[in-house]
């Protein structure tokens, strides 16, 4: 099975310049704790609950801060063509909960998640992976 089959594929993205409140509204309208940060057509990083907890809030930082202030940069990703199994893999190894999603043209097309995974009944997949990622280094 392909990645593409799991990925969510309609994806709200920000801006650099969007602020962190316009960030955490956003999450709060999707219910989604990750948002990707695009300038001109290219994914510059991604934003998660988790950024937003240790950069913003415990640094005291504003919530009018721009993302690009806060965002991950360098995201791990993987194309819709890989299989699921690698993109756990993958993740278990980077351990990430997520990776950007990519099309055979380099294209950003989605992200797919350790939840997606687990809810198309690939649990296996999804608890390995967990187990991976939870574990100390």
């Amino acid at each position: 099975m392909k990645v593409r089959e799991f990925m969510t594929a309609h994806v709200v993205s920000a801006n650099p310049t969007d602020t962190v409140e316009d960030v955490a509204r956003m999450m709060s309208e999707i219910d989604s704790g990750a948002i990707p940060v695009m300038e001109d057509g290219l994914v510059a990083g991604i934003i998660t609950d988790r950024d937003i907890v240790i950069r913003v809030i415990a640094e005291r930082k504003d919530a009018f801060t721009p993302v690009s202030d806060v965002m991950t940069q360098g995201v791990e990703s993987c194309l819709e063509d890989d299989d699921i199994a690698e993109a756990a893999k993958r993740m278990a190894e980077l351990q990430m909960r997520r990776l950007v999603v990519f099309n055979s043209k380099g294209q950003f097309s989605g992200i797919i998640s350790l939840g997606d995974i687990a809810i198309e009944h690939q649990g296996n997949l999804a608890t390995e992976a967990l187990e991976e990622i939870s574990q100390d280094e």
